[in-house]
């Protein structure tokens, strides 16, 4: 009887002791976890630098974004808040799913246009910004 006790308690003590050290890598891996086919959530930067907000912009401009065009480029800054670049790309990506609604299904990525995809994704990459 006291053998199976303590072959009990060892074995909780042991699975607390490797649930405390494998629950940090648990959580870290869990962060970045990739999908087949889905690419790993990692977290925004708290700012990008301005110049890589200009490239986007431009990037979006020239793929059709009025908004994007219409925004002012930043300068007398070396940084911006990352606000600045997800909204950006949230008004672009909205703007390009109303204009290719009517796109066949076949020819869109994500509600809108292949090229339209692409030049978001670009933009996003360029101010290194995962989520939008």
């Amino acid at each position: 009887m006291n053998r199976i006790v303590r072959n009990a308690l060892a074995t909780v003590v042991m699975t607390g002791a490797l649930t405390a050290a494998v629950a940090p890598v648990a959580m870290a891996a869990e962060q970045t976890r990739s999908v087949a086919g889905i690419q790993a959530q990692v977290r925004n930067p708290k700012t990008v630098k301005a110049d890589a907000y200009n490239q986007a912009r431009s990037i979006l401009a020239n793929a059709g974004s009025q908004t994007a065009a219409k925004s002012h480029p930043i300068h007398g800054k070396n940084d911006v808040p990352v606000s600045y670049g997800t909204s950006l790309l949230a008004s672009a990506r909205d703007e390009f799913r109303a204009a290719d609604k009517k796109l066949p299904p076949k020819d869109k990525k994500s509600d809108m246009s292949i090229a339209h995809y692409n030049a978001i994704h670009s933009a996003a990459k360029t101010m290194g910004i995962d989520t939008w």
